[in-house]
């Protein structure tokens, strides 16, 4: 599999033709707005990224005292309508940072059949959706790269949608360097078919930040099984050129041994600097994708 290659820097009239791209994709943008809070909605009920023990007031549970609690933890009123005494628990309530980030190279807008989403319309639904989710929970969130700092609120997300869309570096295949607040979490979305060597470089720097948060690989069916048959030809999207492949079916072992390597050196690099990596297909359904994500926070976080 061919590394794809990234964008040069844009000149003004590029620059000028984004922003009017911009305004026109806005007018879309409470559709993109409405199927993000109905994905969110589905990890809405039984996982809660901030839902774990903590010091705060609302309640979260009782449980069974033991010998490391210190004994003015007892709750003696609960611990009186039975033998056995009780501890009560509290709801963690100190909001978390978390900063996301959506590849928007030209190697996003595959997709291998015209009903399936391409991967930009996929992780950009699972970023917006992962937005909405962090809000609900009373998280603050950021666009890596753009924002100061990161806010909360009810009318945050469409403020981060609209700034999304407005960035003017919105080509960019890797994530930008940005000097986090140490401890903060972030969220990336993307293929990640970068070359491994810059991947590197940019999860040791996060490492250096004491930065951790998980890596979302988004590709299409296609791009790892390379189903096609017979004499195909590939088309580059990022200025690769073309390729004809007179019987694709003999390139497919080789092909899939290379993507399988890639991501492997993927999975290295992120576990060495603290990271999950999680795969998520354009095939599948983003409610499923949402469900893996907020489960993985919720462990990372637990």
């Amino acid at each position: 599999m061919s590394e794809p290659l990234r964008s040069k820097a844009d000149d003004p009239a590029a620059l000028a033709m984004r922003v009017r791209d911009a305004q026109a994709i806005g007018d879309g943008l409470p559709p993109l707005l409405i199927a993000a809070e109905r994905v969110a909605a589905t990890v809405a009920q039984g996982i809660h990224g901030r839902r774990r023990t903590g010091t705060g007031e609302s309640f979260w549970q009782y449980r069974p005292y033991s010998e490391q609690d210190n004994s003015h933890s007892i709750d003696w009123r609960r611990s009186a309508r039975s033998d056995s005494l009780f501890v009560r628990e509290s709801e963690w309530e100190a909001s978390q940072s978390v900063w996301l980030w959506c590849d928007g190279s030209p190697s996003m807008d595959y997709r291998s059949k015209p009903v399936r989403d391409t991967k930009r319309d996929r992780a950009q639904l699972l970023m917006f959706a992962t937005a909405e989710a962090l809000l609900r929970g009373g998280e603050r969130i950021g666009l890596l790269g753009v924002d100061g700092r990161a806010s909360g609120g009810k009318a945050r997300l469409r403020a981060l949608a609209e700034r999304f869309y407005s960035m003017a570096d919105t080509e960019s295949g890797m994530p930008p360097a940005a000097n986090l607040p140490k401890h903060s979490q972030a969220i990336l979305f993307s293929d990640f078919l970068s070359p491994i060597e810059d991947l590197e470089a940019r999860f040791s720097e996060f490492a250096e930040q004491h930065v951790r948060g998980i890596a979302v690989q988004v590709l299409d069916p296609a791009e790892e099984e390379l189903p096609f048959s017979g004499r195909v030809r590939f088309h580059g999207l990022e200025d690769e050129g073309h390729f004809l492949a007179e019987k694709v079916e003999q390139l497919r072992p080789g092909y899939k041994n290379r993507l399988q390597a890639h991501r492997t050196a993927l999975r290295r690099i992120a576990r060495a600097s603290g990271w999950d990596l999680l795969v998520h297909h354009s095939g599948t359904s983003a409610e499923a994708g949402m469900m893996a994500l907020f489960i993985a926070l919720t462990e990372a976080r637990g």
